[in-house]
């Protein structure tokens, strides 16, 4: 029984940091566009910088916390293939948010919890509690409230946030069934090793075809250099909570949580670009929000029953 408990009260602590992680995440994509539109960086620059910072970061961090044979020994493609689909992950949603508003883009980028449930089920063989079902579709119907598709979003840039919750979701996945036998810190820096040859790869393509989005536009400010490098730690930042939760629950448990993202990046869109939610929108967030803590309290119920069950046990 200690156990159980035990396992239970490591679920509900990777649940808060999951909380966190989607909260703190959205500063990122509020730089991205900001970014952007302020002073002319493409997507794919600014995602190269992000992972490029990160990769030197984590380098350092190592360098200084651990040996070169205990980066060596984490060492796996299967992390590199990780930051290579959030190198595209990544381009897909910055491009995006540089042209439409950032509450919208991660409303449509959130189909991704349904696929992650979806291929946690098939690929990981986790066990989806109706409950869990249910609150991953509640919030999903949010989601659909808050994106009020219109006939400008249907366009190939709208397709976008959806190419990003694919890939992130076969990221989470991946992070899920290798997090537990690897240190999350060596992940995150063979993840970004990863994100800057993908990032590159793509500047190298785009660039002589004149592809806007996809050029080597380095910054030409301190105020661009500063965001770059902003970016750069937030996303090492957020991401490390992300691995670190998913090392310690199951993907299914953990996929409703990703909606907390909309809060953040409502507030960011309202006070930084002027784009604020119109009541439909607040309805929507409202029912997110609400699915995503639903599961939380179940936990936290699940942990009262178990504490409960233990001290009668002990009498």
């Amino acid at each position: 029984m200690t156990g159980s408990f035990a396992a239970r009260n490591t679920i509900v602590t990777a649940m808060l940091i999951m909380s966190c992680a989607m909260l703190f995440a959205p500063t990122m994509d509020a730089i991205a566009k900001f970014s952007a539109n302020r002073y002319g960086i493409s997507p794919a620059m600014i995602t190269f910088g992000r992972f490029l910072v990160q990769a030197l970061f984590l380098l350092f961090f190592l360098a200084v916390a651990w040996s070169r044979r205990h980066l060596e020994f984490n060492f796996s493609i299967v992390n590199i293939f990780r930051g290579m689909l959030m190198g595209v992950a990544a381009m897909c949603f910055f491009t995006a948010v540089k042209y439409m508003p950032l509450a919208d883009c991660i409303a449509i980028f959130f189909v991704e919890p349904l696929i992650v449930l979806l291929l946690s089920s098939v690929f990981l063989g986790e066990i989806i509690g109706w409950r869990r079902r249910i609150a991953a579709f509640v919030g999903f119907c949010g989601a659909l409230i808050v994106i009020q598709p219109s006939y400008e979003l249907f366009g190939l840039i709208s397709l976008l946030p959806l190419c990003t919750a694919l890939t992130f979701s076969i990221y989470l996945i991946l992070t899920r069934k290798h997090g537990k036998t690897g240190d999350p810190v060596s992940m995150q820096f063979y993840a970004g090793i990863g994100g800057v040859m993908m990032c590159g790869t793509a500047m190298l393509i785009g660039t002589p075809l004149g592809v806007e989005d996809l050029s080597f536009t380095l910054p030409t400010s301190a105020g661009g250099w500063s965001m770059v490098l902003a970016m750069g730690l937030i996303a090492t930042a957020s991401h490390m909570l992300i691995v670190i939760a998913f090392s310690m629950a199951p993907a299914s448990i953990l996929a409703p949580f990703q909606y907390l993202e909309i809060v953040s990046a409502t507030l960011f869109g309202f006070f930084i670009f002027g784009e604020f939610p119109d009541a439909l929108k607040w309805l929507g967030i409202s029912i997110i929000i609400g699915s995503g803590f639903y599961t939380f309290l179940r936990e936290r119920q699940n942990e009262k029953e178990f504490q409960e069950a233990e001290e009668v046990t002990a009498i």
